[in-house]
């Protein structure tokens, strides 16, 4: 089985978008811009030969003011810049008490399904507490990026910039290959 990285879209592999002191996701292209920090990171994990994924709660889709069209304009533009597998969204309302709804763990387990990733040997990148959860319940080593939006819930590493976070998950897979090489 493979190992997968799962990157939050809004805040990590796109340039947040900040209104009253909270993360807005962009609703049009032209709001949308790639963040130009991930793309060596992104090829470097790539390099190392991990299922890169990205995660997405858009509910704007379900409520009605985030047309499709647009949302995939953006993921189309991601795609073509960074080198991401897939992109894993999930267009549900609080309300609708979906699965696959951040926090809760269904687009990490979906993708486990389709990508054949072992969720133990696998990471999330995010800068907020709703990723780190959905980590901790599907058994998938959470690593935060600091932000005002991680909270106190459970985190399993705090980082200061994507190439802290490349350099803690070779040092997490040299750790566990050493490990498993031990009689």
């Amino acid at each position: 089985m493979k190992s997968g990285i799962f990157f939050e879209r809004d805040g990590v592999l796109n340039l947040a978008k900040i209104e009253r002191d909270h993360q807005v996701a962009p609703l049009f292209l032209d709001e949308f811009q790639v963040n130009p920090a991930v793309l060596e990171p992104l090829q470097q994990l790539k390099a190392a030969g991990f299922v890169l994924l990205a995660t997405t709660n858009q509910p704007g889709l379900s409520r009605g003011y985030l047309p499709r069209r647009e949302l995939e304009r953006m993921h189309a533009l991601l795609r073509q810049r960074l080198p991401l597998d897939d992109i894993l969204v999930c267009q549900h309302d609080e309300a609708d008490r979906c699965p696959c709804r951040k926090p809760q763990p269904g687009l990490l387990t979906e993708a486990a399904f389709k990508w054949h990733i072992d969720l133990d040997r696998s990471y999330v990148v995010s800068d907020k507490w709703q990723d780190a959860h959905a980590a901790h319940v599907a058994g998938c080593t959470s690593l935060l990026l600091r932000s005002p939006w991680i909270d106190k819930g459970h985190q399993d590493f705090v980082l200061s910039n994507l190439s802290e976070v490349v350099q803690k998950i070779h040092e997490l897979q040299s750790g566990g290959l050493l490990l498993m090489d031990q009689p």
